[in-house]
């Protein structure tokens, strides 16, 4: 694997930070992927899908600012939506483009989807991984049980059992692959234990607006025009297979795929994953 390290200053309401970005392929290349991870992840989640769509595009995978190996706010109340956006069309302007494909998985998708939805977007194709317009109430429990709660291990091996644990949907992955999602996601405090890279005051301003009910965003996804493709976990809680199948009548009218034994979310690990990202990004 080949790829690149940087860092990109961004401004919120409390000041400055530096957020992370891994960079593949070529750096002339005017074809830009930008690919944004889950609630909880990073970057590094797409280095499958980002290799093997580097001879094609100049991949940016960046790290959420809080997460991976950017920098943590200074105030979490900023941990949403409206930052993170801005903090994206910041990247996109460093990356001296006019126009992007998106790929964001969960959280990475409502990112996009607010990008998407705006008047004189850099957005031409977004793909949506696990995530739509409603987001369920059952799924929002699910989450708010791990994020923020900042757990420490003795070992890298009880790390690995942890992020095995809360991340099954993820679905059938190899060591290799889990060791990888692992590594990529906890480092080793100076006390020698591990620990996730995630500030856990991103759970703040979560569970702040968690009213215990869905969430509704069809308003913001009427507003997408470019061709979109949602691809949903098949066991999903998070996507609801109404909804899936609703956003192909409405909005952008996307197009839709399933991924078979996998809840949320499918993490393009394997060449039939990839291959349905690649599909559609490459064609007409």
């Amino acid at each position: 694997m080949q790829f690149k390290q940087n860092t990109v200053q961004c401004i919120g309401p409390s000041g400055l930070h530096r957020m992370a970005y891994t960079e593949w392929g070529a750096r002339d290349n005017p074809r830009v992927l930008v690919c944004v991870h889950g609630l909880t992840r990073n970057g590094r989640d797409f280095d499958a899908l980002a290799e093997a769509m580097s001879a094609h595009y100049r991949v940016i995978c960046p790290d959420v600012v809080g997460r991976g190996k950017s920098a943590h706010l200074r105030d979490p109340a900023a941990y949403a939506i409206p930052q993170y956006v801005a903090d994206m069309v910041t990247l996109i302007a460093r990356l001296n483009v006019d126009t992007v494909h998106w790929v964001g998985t969960s959280m990475g998708g409502l990112i996009g989807m607010a990008l998407a939805a705006q008047e004189g977007t850099p957005i031409r194709k977004l793909v949506l991984n696990d995530v739509g317009p409603l987001i369920t109430v059952e799924s929002l429990h699910r989450i708010a049980t791990y994020v923020g709660v900042d757990p420490v291990w003795p070992t890298f091996d009880e790390a690995l059992a942890f992020v095995k644990l809360v991340s099954e949907p993820f679905g059938p992955l190899t060591e290799a692959q889990w060791h990888h999602l692992t590594e990529t996601s906890v480092t080793q405090r100076a006390d020698g234990r591990w620990a996730f890279r995630y500030d856990p005051r991103i759970a703040e301003p979560f569970k702040a607006a968690f009213a215990d009910q869905d969430i509704d965003l069809w308003p913001l996804y009427g507003q997408i025009s470019c061709p979109t493709l949602v691809i949903r976990g098949a066991e999903s809680d998070l996507l609801t297979r109404d909804t899936w199948q609703k956003m192909s009548s409405c909005g952008p009218r996307a197009k839709l795929a399933e991924i078979a034994g996998v809840g949320h979310a499918p993490m393009f690990q394997s060449d039939d994953q990839i291959a349905v990202v690649r599909e559609f990004l490459l064609s007409a």
